[in-house]
C-alpha cells in the first residue's frame, strides 16, 4: 500500500527566524498588526509504499533523521494518511 507522509520542519522556538522576521515586518508594514510572530518552515511530502501505517511512520522517520532536518536547528512531526 501507498502511504503519505506530510513532514513538517521548524527551526527551534530557542533559535532566531530571521526569514520569519522579516515576513512578520512586511506584514506589520502592510497593516496587518494583529499578527505578532512568523515562523518560516519546510513542508515535505513523501510517498512510502509500506505494508502498514506503523513501518510507513519509521521510514519517514529514518529520512528525517538521516537526511531532511537538522538536529541542532530544527524540530520535525509526521503525519501519515492513507
Amino acid at each position: 500500500m501507498i502511504y503519505t507522509a506530510h513532514i513538517n520542519i521548524m527551526p527551534l522556538t530557542e533559535l532566531l527566524d530571521p526569514q520569519g522576521k522579516a515576513v512578520n515586518e512586511s506584514l506589520h508594514s502592510l497593516q496587518l498588526h494583529a499578527i505578532q510572530n512568523v515562523r518560516i518552515g519546510k513542508h515535505i511530502v513523501l510517498s512510502i509504499e509500506s505494508d502498514s501505517e506503523e513501518n510507513a511512520y519509521g521510514i519517514a522517520k529514518e529520512a528525517c533523521e538521516k537526511m531532511l532536518y537538522n538536529a541542532v536547528m530544527e524540530k520535525y512531526s509526521i503525519t501519515i494518511d492513507a
